[in-house]
């Protein structure tokens, strides 16, 4: 039997299982994987470097999928930031019908998105900004805890207690980001109040991910103590992989560093080629220390499919007979 929840109607979809947006990983072979597998994947709009090549990929993506699929568009400020407008324009142009928004207010996006019948999903890291977002008119919110790859926001909350947290408050659709890699996982999302999981990491170490084979091996072999916090001083924490790069950001930010001198370290070029090359000590690479239960690189139906049954198993089967144990003593 199918877990049905808000997310699954709202989104359209069968699973209650998303792949949000990766920069450099969002790309259509892993995106269609995800929707053939019954999930919402997201392709990454700034992972093509124009506009038009954004309408390309997702050209693309529908010749190895009729299921849906969406579009992530992270907003973040920069001197000389990319043309979001027409990276929009794209989106509506090409029939998109969902859109993850992250990285600021999604409050100038949504007219156009809602006009052209497009629903936004916006990743959230802390209870007041899922709540300010609900209240703009998004469609659904994915709740980012502290344990999850990227910007985790500066509350340092964990999952355990964000994600219940903005359940109390959040009466559309809500995703739990940050920590889920199986079955488990999705059960105590559904149990601490949330309409699904969206999965990262996870993703990234699958047969369809594009990311050099030399990462997914890496993200096997680590453990949940294999990532670094960056830029904590600078109030815009980033969770990465532990490699001799990000440990020397670290170390250069303790001690009183500025961007500017780490600046040339965490270059978007060079984690680039992390993923490219497979060199993993080439710059900073992003993962979340689920990278800790995540043991093997099967394709992504067969992760899908093993997360779904598994936790319908753990549901109907596993938790009933603890109910039945607790009555029968």
């Amino acid at each position: 039997m199918p877990l049905k929840t808000k997310f699954t109607e709202v989104f359209g979809v069968e699973h209650p299982v998303a792949q949000g947006g990766m920069q450099w990983v969002g790309r259509a072979e892993l995106v269609a994987a995800v929707a053939n597998a019954g999930g919402l994947g997201f392709l990454t709009a700034l992972t093509q470097p124009t506009p038009a090549d954004l309408h390309n990929e997702i050209v693309k993506t529908r010749e190895l999928t009729d299921k849906p699929f969406g579009v992530n568009l992270t907003i973040l400020p920069a001197i000389n930031p990319p043309p979001y407008d027409e990276y929009r324009q794209v989106i509506v142009d090409s029939g998109i019908k969902v859109v993850e928004t992250a990285g600021s207010n999604p409050a100038p996006h949504l007219p156009m998105f809602h006009d052209n019948g497009i629903k936004v999903l916006h990743k959230c890291t802390s209870v007041r900004h899922a709540v300010k977002a609900q209240r703009l008119g998004v469609d659904g919110i994915s709740i980012d805890g502290f344990e999850c790859a990227g910007h985790p926001g500066e509350d340092d909350v964990p999952g355990l207690v964000l994600i219940p947290a903005a359940a109390a408050k959040i009466e559309i659709p809500m995703i739990a980001s940050g920590g889920f890699a199986d079955a488990r996982g999705l059960v105590a999302a559904l149990a601490l109040g949330a309409d699904g999981i969206n999965m990262g990491s996870r993703f990234m170490c699958t047969v369809e991910s594009c990311i050099h084979h030399n990462v997914k091996e890496a993200i096997v072999a680590g453990d949940e103590r294999g990532t670094e916090l960056i830029f904590r001083s600078l109030r815009n924490t980033a969770r990465v992989a532990s490699n001799a790069v990000s440990r020397q950001v670290v170390d250069i930010l303790t001690n009183g560093g500025q961007f500017d001198d780490v600046r040339d370290l965490v270059a978007g070029v060079r984690g680039r080629r992390v993923f490219d090359e497979g060199d993993i000590d080439a710059g900073i690479w992003t993962v979340g220390s689920v990278m800790g239960l995540i043991d093997d690189i099967p394709t992504v139906g067969e992760l899908v499919s093993r997360i779904v049954t598994q936790a319908e198993q753990i549901i109907t089967a596993q938790l009933p007979g603890m109910v039945n144990l607790a009555v029968d003593a």
